[in-house]
């Protein structure tokens, strides 16, 4: 029996102190959880469960070491050292797990990150006046120069064609036919990877991706993205002037969204068609391809500002203003760039500009939990600095990033009371101090003035597509 000695000495025992590790541990805990998984397929002989594959990868792709083998080994001790138990203990089987079991594993994520991001962006920047507002862009990321990554990413050659020789008397009395300008066909320096990217204006977070070789549509992603994905009701994407045309605009609106995209001289417009396009700012996109199928126009409205450096044109299928005002749109198109400072970050704070991986298969898993690495640290960051009304825009990504670095570095070092995660992370945000000078420097020689769009050719709509948009009338009606 034990004496009232000894309970009185293990009731004394002052609490273990707590280390980075728990708070990291709680974080993935809030984050990732196993109920999530429950519909994966794995084959029979698959020992490990898909949290824990799951764990072991964003370790991965937040190890600061430089080659993926040594991010790998430095992943699979800490995650060991943490948890007890590791998923896999090589980079080859980590690599084929990935590659066999990230298709599903992605869209798993992506539904959990969208609902973390709603319930933490609830009261602020879950909308923006009154709409979810989602942005689409592009961009290039680089890989290793390899004959397998040329071979997937890169443009193939233009095939020559063959000419027939000519036979009889008379062929070498022929005259040699004119030499052929070539065509300039323009390459990469080296292999990459196209990057499509949805991306949540209000809250500054990617969405969901899509990924392809270099030579790919990102208008054609955002299609595919649009028919294979749900989205909320009352979402509004926001693109720019390379997301253009009917067929993409018609996939939006028939898909019950709307859209607001800038446009340019590549886009053709009509005006008085109808009686509702006599309203002033509306107008018509119906290209001669559609008016032949008998396919009816598109409504739009257009919106004209002014963003410093010139006139800005936009088109949106939101008809009243009462919905959407011009200030409102403004507004909005204007913070859609952020997106551009988000793969700034993919590429320069996030060291992701060029990939490391020498296979195509295990690239495009480098690069897809790369992303989903970097939304996490984001997400965990919106987290917390939701609790003190920071707005998401203030988030420091790269002082994110150490800090979680310094945790898995040292996991087991115990931390004060006021270094808590939760609270560094609140912290974590850009510098508050008001410039005086301007950011950019004088006489930068190396700054890309680029074209601008220009204005959208509007034309007068004619009785040819006036008689044409009264037949597809009376046959709606008829049917």
């Amino acid at each position: 029996m034990k004496s009232r000695k000894d309970d009185t000495r293990v009731a004394d025992k002052p609490p273990r102190a707590k280390t980075n590790g728990d708070d990291l541990q709680r974080a993935l805990s809030w984050a990732l959880t196993d109920g999530i998984f429950s519909d994966v397929h794995r084959h029979g002989n698959v020992n490990w469960t898909p949290s824990a594959l799951v764990r072991l990868a964003i370790f991965w792709v937040w190890s600061p070491e430089p080659g993926l083998v040594e991010a790998a080994r430095c992943a699979i001790s800490r995650v060991e050292k943490l948890f007890g138990s590791v998923a896999v203990n090589s980079y080859q089987a980590l690599t084929n797990a990935l590659v066999r079991h990230s298709p599903q594993l992605l869209l798993i994520l992506w539904q959990r990150m969208q609902h973390l991001m709603q319930r933490c962006g609830e009261a602020s920047g879950w909308r923006l006046h009154g709409w979810l507002v989602l942005a689409f862009d592009g961009s290039r990321v680089s890989v290793p120069r390899t004959r397998q990554n040329e071979a997937r990413f890169c443009k193939p050659p233009r095939k020559k064609k063959s000419r027939r020789k000519k036979r009889g008397r008379h062929a070498r009395s022929a005259r040699k036919p004119k030499r052929k300008k070539s065509h300039y066909n323009p390459q990469p320096v080296g292999p990459q990877m196209w990057l499509t990217l949805v991306w949540h204006v209000g809250l500054r977070l990617p969405w969901l991706w899509k990924l392809g070789p270099s030579y790919a549509s990102e208008r054609a992603h955002v299609q595919q993205v649009l028919q294979e994905q749900k989205f909320p009701e009352n979402t509004l994407f926001c693109g720019d002037a390379g997301f253009v045309g009917y067929d993409f605009w018609r996939t939006i609106v028939d898909g019950g969204h709307q859209f607001l995209v800038r446009v340019g001289g590549n886009v053709r417009l009509l005006k008085k068609l109808g009686t509702v396009c006599r309203h002033s700012g509306i107008v018509c996109c119906w290209p001669d391809g559609a008016l032949r199928k008998k396919q009816p126009p598109l409504t739009l409205r257009l919106l004209h500002f002014h963003d410093g450096r010139g006139d800005v044109y936009l088109v949106t299928s939101v008809l009243d203003n009462k919905q959407l005002t011009d200030r409102q749109a403004g507004e909005i198109y204007r913070r859609r760039w952020g997106i551009e400072l988000q793969f700034r970050s993919l590429k320069q704070t996030y060291g992701r500009g060029k990939l490391r991986a020498h296979t195509p298969d295990i690239a495009e898993v480098e690069l897809h939990w790369s992303l989903l690495g970097l939304s996490l640290l984001q997400l965990l960051a919106l987290k917390e600095q939701t609790r003190i009304a920071e707005p998401p825009e203030k988030t420091s990504i790269a002082t994110v990033l150490r800090i979680i670095r310094e945790i898995i570095t040292q996991p087991s070092e115990t931390r004060p009371e006021r270094d808590a995660l939760f609270q560094r992370l609140q912290r974590a945000t850009t510098d508050s101090y008001q410039r005086h000078t301007r950011k950019k420097s004088r006489n930068y020689p190396r700054r890309k003035e680029e074209p601008r769009t220009g204005k959208p050719i509007i034309t007068t709509a004619t009785a040819k597509h006036r008689n044409t948009l009264r037949a597809i009338m009376n046959h709606l009606k008829v049917a």
